[in-house]
């Protein structure tokens, strides 16, 4: 069942509730006059029982879609007494003007079902049962009380949101294999991750010379101090690599030190974050004057380049979960602060309520995407044979009401099948299908194509491919295109190309696919003029 609307049960004013809105959902589906009025008076009936008798009483009424062609609205009221046998009369009178009840009881729980079936049920759609829910959702209150009840609702939810994001914020920020704490201006250290906790095994409160020299090594210490002085004094990153103590045993860490500010540029708090460098720093003494291991010094000199490219990708991190994360969920505390106070209707609309539901939004999404950024790694992992073809049909199942609000037009030739992660490649069909439904002005046209590809071909930007046979995937579309002066960062983490309040995202979705390309030993490359669309081309390697 699609809920519609949810109610408990407390007082009069809910059973005034559960009459109009059941009467209101029964005109909305288009039943007669006098099935409206039967179906609302059984529900107020049963209603009315669980108020007077009842405990813990919760009424939900929604769309039972049985078939395509059999839909019913059923409404279902649950309670812990045994409400038919506390008033026989009432579920008597209720089943004669409904026609359709039905009660149960068992385990100190009774549920209540009265449904009605819909005379039309192929023009109640899922567009139109959604529409149905945003009625009710941002329906004007009916009194004060059902204001109040609205907003309490609604600040519980919030609540409940807020908390599942600290948690999963928290756990992710656990979950890194890197040392991080937050100081403040006067040294303070504010917040410390599990990693720190359990690698200094003592608790650190405050970030100064005498507290780092329990950990840091003493040559080292003047180094980190005078850099930790001029940051503070500059506002600027400070970088260095000092050795931290563990069990006794000092290990070569890689320091940052980056100023944390707020959306209006005011200075907030530091970020610090210590990366673990001992083996590449070992490594690199043991062939400092070893001049028949210079091949293998060359190797690591390039394992030491994609090293830093990863502490970049770290630091973009660090900035985003401190800022992009952090920056909302202060906002929703202070909005919900706020909320309490006295303030009129007009006021509580215009500022708080939908920025709260915004900001905590952002919040998930964001958390949602670097996840699942994270989980794409290079491990080994079983590969199968895949169908690019029903890859792509359960990609456009999952787009499919993206694609019929926008009336988009899809034009798919036979793919081939590769050898890779089903889930992987579906995660990397589904964002590119959706960046051109997405980034399109116009009504959508995407062709997806293949063709097999040797590395000697001349194809756009097959400078890129290494050598070997490969599946060219080309996906096309009429969108907005770009400058190809983003062609050199299109594929770096948190980018974005456009003003939030034009196009939704956080700038994960295409580094994403670059990832999965390179778990598959394949690249990926585009071309785009702005206003005339965007071609992105997918190597998979054949065998």
């Amino acid at each position: 069942m699609k809920e519609i609307v949810k109610i408990n049960l407390d007082n009069e004013m809910d059973l005034i509730l559960a009459h109009k809105r059941a009467m209101k959902i029964a005109e909305m589906c288009g039943m007669p006059s006098s099935a409206q009025t039967r179906f609302s008076t059984a529900v107020s009936e049963v209603a009315r029982c669980s108020i007077a008798k009842g405990k813990n009483s919760v009424l939900v009424i929604g769309i039972n879609v049985i078939r395509p062609t059999q839909k019913e609205i059923l409404a279902i009221l649950t309670d812990t007494v045994d409400l038919k046998k506390c008033s026989p009369e009432a579920f008597e009178y209720a089943a004669k003007i409904s026609g359709d009840i039905e009660y149960t009881f068992a385990n100190n729980q009774s549920v209540t079902k009265l449904s009605q079936p819909v005379l039309a049920p192929g023009l109640l759609s899922d567009i139109k049962i959604k529409s149905l829910v945003d009625y009710f959702k941002y329906e004007p209150p009916l009194s004060p009380y059902d204001e109040i009840r609205k907003k309490n609702i609604e600040l519980i939810a919030l609540s409940e949101k807020l908390g599942e994001s600290e948690n999963r914020y928290r756990q992710l920020a656990n979950t890194l294999p890197v040392l991080i704490c937050i100081v403040n201006e006067r040294n303070n250290v504010l917040v410390t991750n599990d990693s720190l906790k359990n690698y200094l095994q003592l608790p650190l409160t405050v970030f100064d010379k005498k507290a780092l020299g329990n950990f840091i090594h003493p040559d080292d210490l003047e180094a980190i101090g005078e850099g930790w002085s001029k940051a503070k004094k500059t506002r600027s990153d400070f970088f260095g690599e000092t050795r931290i103590k563990k069990d006794s045993v000092y290990v070569w860490h890689l320091i940052s030190i980056v100023p944390n500010k707020a959306e209006d540029g005011s200075f907030n708090s530091w970020l610090i974050y210590f990366v673990d460098i001992n083996a590449q720093k070992t490594v690199v003494e043991t062939l400092k004057d070893n001049s028949e291991l210079k091949m293998i010094q060359r190797e690591l000199e390039s394992a030491n380049s994609k090293l830093l490219f990863k502490n970049k990708e770290l630091e973009q991190f660090a900035f985003i979960a401190s800022h992009d994360l952090q920056e909302p969920l202060r906002k929703i505390m202070i909005m919900l602060s706020r909320a309490g106070e006295h303030l009129s209707e007009e006021q509580r609309k215009q500022y708080y309520f939908d920025r709260i539901s915004l900001a905590a939004g952002r919040l998930s999404d964001l958390i949602s995407d670097v996840l699942n950024y994270s989980r794409i790694d290079n491990k080994i992992h079983q590969l199968t044979q895949v169908d690019l073809n029903e890859i792509i049909t359960e990609t456009l199942n999952d787009l499919s009401m993206v694609i019929e609000e926008k009336n988009a037009l899809i034009h798919i030739s036979p793919l081939p099948e590769v050898t890779g992660l089903s889930t992987q490649l579906r995660q990397l069909f589904y964002n590119l299908v959706n960046n051109a439904l997405k980034f399109n002005a116009a009504q959508p046209s995407v062709s997806i194509t293949a063709t097999t590809f040797s590395a000697n071909n001349s194809l756009p930007d097959s400078n890129l491919i290494p050598f070997g046979e490969y599946h060219l995937i080309s996906i096309a579309d009429n969108g907005i295109g770009m400058d190809s002066d983003y062609s050199g960062r299109i594929f770096d983490m948190f980018q974005r190309l456009h003003q939030r309040d034009q196009y939704g995202g956080n700038g994960i979705g295409l580094a994403l696919c670059k990832r999965i390309i390179e778990n598959h030993n394949g690249a990926i490359n585009f071309t785009s003029q702005p206003g005339q669309g965007t071609t992105f081309y997918i190597y998979l390697p054949k065998k």
